[in-house]
């Protein structure tokens, strides 16, 4: 058999595909049967594995469309859903979005509609996927396999995803361990990094990966040291991380322990008046008259006036930025100085109206230094930021975004716990616990740093990250 046969019996064509998740080879056989007019109902999609017997007669090439037939049309809606949705491992997503594309055809606007039954199934698709990818890139443990023979170091993983998502994530390991020798081992296919190329390998089982190894003990260690029994919602945890993930996760067997004695250990750090245990304020009122008393790190104990974030109470879009400047310190707004108004400028070229935003901070105070009758701004440090997180949750619980825009890494932080590099985080969403996205860029003060054709560059990497936001935005609120 052929990679790819096309067997037309009475009123049917097959199309077997070479690969579970290869969106271009589906996309170019799928553009060919369009022009040639073949409807759904006359195609049937086989998997790689799958059986086309029913249809093994009188087999013939790909049909050639004519030189005159119309172009396929397709909306950049359709086609970022498909290339995620065909990842999925629901047997009926090749049809499914043939017949999409084929709508599309007649109605270019079918994408548009959400109660189609559909359009609401690719966005399932596509939403259960990116969540499968968060968690592989959330659960996936690095074990040490030291090889005798050139006494390298090697690190492998093991993990069972739901969908055919592991070549689609290679890239996301590839940046972040690029300088490590690892492979991840999966009943769908491994994938294996020297270092400088990246290459494919045969499906795996439990057994080919290792089990342990000494640096596990640190994991456990430094897990139970960041677990914050205050803030914790076993229901919540367990749909974030699902106990099917646990076996792979070296920290996974201090949980029930350290469940169990979250009660006593919450009441022990609220005696000992640690600031994350109060009670959370449950209005924007509330918080704003909590900032304003905030004296929990050093920021607070300068010479300044805790600035809130304002806008909608149900807003879709909260934006995020650092931390007030001076300007904003003394007129007790945020983003009303030079970065601003940068901003301002950017989101109107982009499509976002700012008024229907709500508009806020990471850190809630400006930090600086004085320089005779200036104030210099300086970064909020890591500890700084992680104290003021209290505050940006309470907002973020409260207005309950659909999209949260981070601008700057200390913005990200603020909603991630951790740094990340902006280069590598801008352009693609991360889901929070809540459901809700966020979408990482520079801070606008980045571009007024910069000069000719560096800001010029920069410049434009911003507008495509908020026009990618805006039509983004405009998907949730449809």
């Amino acid at each position: 058999m052929t990679a790819m046969q096309h067997v037309k019996l009475g009123a049917y064509y097959v199309v077997h595909l070479i690969e579970p998740d290869d969106f271009d080879f589906w996309r170019e056989r799928a553009r060919a049967l369009v022009r040639c007019d073949v409807p759904p109902d006359r195609i049937a999609w086989v998997e790689p594995g799958g059986s086309g017997d029913l249809f093994a007669h009188g087999e013939r090439r790909m049909p050639i469309p004519d030189d005159d037939a119309p172009p396929v049309r397709a909306s950049k809606r359709f086609v970022k859903l498909a290339k995620n949705a065909i990842l999925h491992s629901d047997p009926e997503r090749f049809a499914l979005l043939y017949r999409l594309l084929w709508r599309l055809q007649a109605n270019p606007r079918a994408m548009e509609d959400k109660a189609d039954p559909d359009v609401r199934r690719i966005e399932e698709l596509d939403k259960n996927v990116r969540r499968d990818s968060h968690k592989m890139h959330a659960f996936v443990r690095f074990r040490l396999v030291e090889n005798e023979e050139d006494d390298e170091e090697h690190y492998v993983a093991w993990f069972e995803p739901e969908h055919h998502i592991l070549r689609a994530n290679a890239g996301f390991f590839v940046r972040r361990l690029a300088n490590m020798k690892w492979s991840i081992l999966t009943p769908q296919g491994s994938l294996h990094w020297d270092g400088e190329a990246l290459a494919e390998g045969p499906p795996a089982q439990r057994g080919d990966a290792p089990s342990g190894d000494p640096t596990e003990d640190l994991w456990r260690k430094y897990y139970a040291s960041i677990f914050n029994p205050a803030r914790l919602k076993v229901g919540a945890m367990l749909k974030e991380m699902p106990r099917k993930y646990w076996k792979n996760m070296p920290e996974a067997a201090l949980i029930p322990e350290l469940v169990a004695g979250a009660q006593n250990r919450e009441s022990q750090m609220v005696a000992a008046g640690a600031l994350e245990f109060e009670q959370r304020p449950d209005t924007l009122a509330a918080i704003d008259t909590a900032i304003h008393a905030c004296r929990k790190c050093p920021i607070g104990a300068l010479e300044n006036e805790a600035v809130m974030g304002e806008g909608s109470r149900d807003a879709s879009l909260m934006i995020v930025g650092e931390q007030p400047g001076d300007q904003e310190d003394r007129a007790g707004r945020p983003f009303v100085g030079p970065a601003g108004q940068l901003l301002d400028v950017h989101l109107e070229q982009a499509g976002i109206d700012r008024r229907r935003a709500y508009v806020t901070n990471t850190v809630k105070h400006f930090k600086y230094v004085q320089r005779g009758k200036r104030r210099l701004h300086q970064n909020p440090g890591a500890k700084e930021i992680d104290t003021c997180r209290w505050w940006i949750e309470a907002e973020r619980a409260i207005v309950k975004p659909k999209l949260v825009l981070a601008m700057g890494a200390s913005a990200a932080r603020g909603m991630l716990g951790k740094t990340v590099s902006i280069s590598r985080a801008r352009g693609e969403p991360i889901l929070l616990e809540d459901g809700s996205e966020l979408w990482i860029t520079a801070h606008p003060s980045y571009l007024l740093r910069l000069e000719g054709t560096a800001r010029e560059e920069q410049a434009r990497l911003f507008d495509a990250d908020l026009v990618a936001v805006a039509e983004r935005l405009a998907e949730l609120e449809a």
